[in-house]
C-alpha cells in the first residue's frame, strides 16, 4: 500500500525532548519505518519549521519526509498553529491529486483537520489517531491548558466523520467513545518499543532513579522529586527538557525545598541514540503523570528490563502489571511513590523479575512488527471496504 502520514508539528525528523517533541514523534518515525519494512511504501507530511529543509528527505528505506509550506518556516508552539490549517491541507491536496496514496493516517487534530479535507477531494479514507484528548486535557489541567478552543469541538467532528480511528489504549477507546465515535470504528493499537536498541543489561545496583520526559508540570516529576526525601541514599536522574528549559529551574526549587538537592541529577536533553544505555543505567524507571495517552517511556524500560513505576493513568494501565512487571500508584501522591521506590529497593530479587517479566511482556505485545501489522490491517479493511463500495456503485 502506498501510506500518507500526516504529523502536522510532530516531525520524524526531529529529536524528542523539546517543548512539542515527544512521543508522538517517536511513534510516527518508529511506525512509518516497520510499515515500509514490511513492504509498504509512506510519505509522511509535515509542516517545514526551517527554511533550510529541502522539499523532501528520506527517513530509510520506502520512507520520505515531505516539507508542507504552511505558516512561517520556523519553529511555531503546536498550539498556535490552528490558522495554518487551511494551507496545510491546500499542500495536501495537491500532493495527494498528484500521486495519491491508498490511506491517509492522521496523527493529532490538527493534522486530522488538514488531512480530512483534502483527502475527501482526492477520494481517500482516513484513519485518526489523537495521540491526546483535549477534553481530557482540560479536564486535568484546567487553567493550565492552553489548547485554542476549537480544539475539542474540532476532536468530536473527526471522531464521528474519519473512516476509521486508532485507540493506543483501553482508556482512550473509552474516551473516543464519549465523543461519539462509531465503536465499529475504533481499532485499540498500541505504540510499540525497538527491542534490538531497548535490550536488557545487569542493573548497576547503585539505588538509582531515572525519570525521562519534558520538564512541563503534568509529568509528575515534581511529586518525584518531593518523594525522594522518604527514599534515602538512592539518586534521581532527571533527563529531558531544553537547555534552557524553565520546568528545570522549577524542579531545582522543588529539589531544595524538599532537602535532596544534592541527590537530584539534571541531564538535560539526551539524544535519542544514547536513551537505552541511560535507561541500562538506572534500577528503576519512575513515569508519574497525571494523565498520559499512552507513554512510550514505560515500555522502553520495560524492554530494558528495568522495573517500572508509574501511575495508573491513561495506557499506562494496559502496559504496566501491577505486581508483575511494575507498581502502579495513584498520580500526583509523592507518599505512594515513595512507597513503591522503598518496596523495589528493598528486594533486589524481586526487583529483578519485574523487570523480565516486562521484557516478556514487550516481546509478546509491543514491538513494532506487531504494532505495524495491526495498524496496516487496518488501513486494509478500509482500502477493501472503498473498492467494495466502488464495484457496487458501478
Amino acid at each position: 500500500m502506498r501510506i500518507a502520514m500526516v504529523s502536522e508539528h510532530a516531525s520524524p525528523l526531529a529529536e524528542p525532548g523539546g517543548p512539542d517533541a515527544g512521543g508522538q514523534n517517536v511513534h510516527v518515525r518508529e511506525l512509518s519505518l516497520a510499515l515500509a519494512r514490511a513492504g509498504h511504501d509512506v510519505v509522511v507530511h509535515t509542516r517545514r519549521d526551517d527554511p533550510d529543509l529541502p522539499a523532501e528527505v528520506p527517513l530509510g528505506p520506502g520512507v520520505r519526509v515531505h516539507h508542507l509550506d504552511a505558516g512561517p518556516p520556523r519553529p511555531v508552539p503546536k498550539d498556535d498553529l490552528l490558522p495554518v490549517v487551511p494551507a496545510l491541507e491546500r499542500e495536501l491536496r495537491a500532493a495527494w491529486l498528484a500521486r495519491p496514496p491508498d490511506v491517509a493516517h492522521a496523527h493529532f487534530w490538527m493534522s486530522g483537520l488538514a488531512a480530512l479535507g483534502a483527502a475527501r477531494v482526492a477520494g481517500l479514507p482516513v484513519v485518526q489517531t489523537f495521540h491526546a484528548l483535549g477534553h481530557v486535557k482540560r479536564r486535568e489541567q484546567a487553567r493550565d491548558d492552553t489548547s485554542p478552543d476549537a480544539r475539542i469541538p474540532a476532536e468530536r467532528r473527526l471522531a464521528r466523520a474519519v473512516d476509521g480511528l486508532t485507540a493506543s489504549c483501553e482508556d482512550e477507546l473509552f474516551e473516543l467513545l464519549r465523543l461519539g465515535a462509531d465503536r465499529r470504528r475504533v481499532s485499540v493499537v498500541p505504540c510499540g518499543v525497538d527491542t534490538a536498541e531497548f535490550s536488557p543489561g545487569p542493573a548497576p545496583g547503585t539505588r538509582r532513579i531515572l525519570c525521562l520526559g519534558r520538564l512541563v508540570r503534568r509529568k509528575g516529576i515534581d511529586e518525584l522529586v518531593a518523594a525522594l526525601a522518604e527514599v534515602p541514599a538512592a539518586e534521581l536522574l532527571v533527563a529531558g527538557g531544553g537547555r534552557d528549559d524553565p520546568g528545570a529551574g522549577r524542579l531545582r526549587a522543588c529539589a531544595r525545598e524538599a532537602g535532596v538537592a544534592d541527590r537530584v541529577r539534571f541531564l538535560g536533553p539526551v539524544a535519542r541514540a544514547e536513551v537505552p544505555a541511560l535507561i541500562r543505567s538506572a534500577d528503576v524507571v519512575v513515569c508519574a503523570p497525571w494523565y498520559e495517552p499512552f507513554g512510550i517511556v514505560p515500555l522502553e524500560a520495560m524492554a530494558c528490563g528495568r522495573p517500572v513505576v508509574a501511575t495508573a493513568v491513561g495506557g499506562m494501565k494496559d502496559t504496566v502489571v501491577d505486581g508483575g512487571t511494575g507498581l502502579l500508584v495513584r498520580p500526583r501522591d509523592p507518599g505512594a511513590i515513595a512507597a513503591a521506590l522503598q518496596a523495589v529497593f528493598a528486594d533486589p530479587r524481586a526487583a529483578a523479575e519485574l523487570g523480565a517479566a516486562g521484557r516478556r511482556r514487550v516481546l509478546a505485545r509491543y514491538t513494532w512488527p506487531r504494532v505495524a501489522a495491526a495498524t496496516a490491517g487496518v488501513y486494509r479493511a478500509l482500502v477493501e471496504a472503498g473498492a467494495l463500495a466502488g464495484a457496487e456503485a458501478r
